[in-house]
């Protein structure tokens, strides 16, 4: 198990764009996804995406279920299924027009919370670890977390949604927590 640090904004690398990953995947890029698996679970968090551990790399893991409090480890504590994506040189095909508000927050913005707008369902075609190509519909949360995980590989934070004074609040707050570690 290899976590590694998660960057905290406003941290300049997290407003860069991400390159795009050729194929097929070396052996420093395997190990990144594993890597990005282990941090979120021990984050613990839904989704990270590359940049938010210093690699301008256009890779994500998310796993939306293996926190839901309806799922048991044999041991009774929730979190016992688990169902990590990987998702390489992820692009939207379409979003729609309608949208939905959901609360959304980032571990790379810790304990800050806002409600995000954002299309209710998206369409994306991407890339696995495998090196296999797939396109396919979401909606609902998983759609708002892909979103959430892709703008970071456009440089992008959820705070960039908010009104530019509440943004200005959570970056002095962030400065002020986070002092030396930024």
């Amino acid at each position: 198990m290899a976590v590694r640090e998660i960057l905290i904004h406003p941290d300049e690398r997290l407003m860069q764009v991400s390159r795009p990953v050729t194929f097929p995947l070396d052996a420093e890029v395997k190990q990144l996804i594993r890597d990005m698996a282990d941090t979120m679970y021990d984050a613990p968090g839904v989704g990270l995406a590359a940049p938010q551990i210093g690699v301008l790399l256009r890779v994500a893991v998310t796993d939306t279920v293996w926190r839901d409090k309806e799922v048991r480890h044999d041991d009774g504590l929730p979190g016992g299924q688990r169902e990590l994506k990987v998702w390489i040189n992820p692009e939207f095909l379409w979003k729609s027009d309608v949208l939905a508000t959901w609360e959304e927050g980032c571990l790379s913005v810790p304990e800050t919370y806002g409600d995000v707008s954002r299309p209710e369902a998206v369409r994306l075609r991407w890339f696995d670890e495998h090196g296999v190509q797939h396109e396919q519909e979401f909606d609902g949360f998983q759609a708002v977390a892909l979103q959430h995980e892709f703008d970071h590989l456009d440089g992008k934070l959820f705070i960039s949604y908010l009104s530019p004074l509440k943004r200005k609040m959570i970056t002095n707050r962030m400065k002020k927590l986070y002092k030396g570690q930024i």
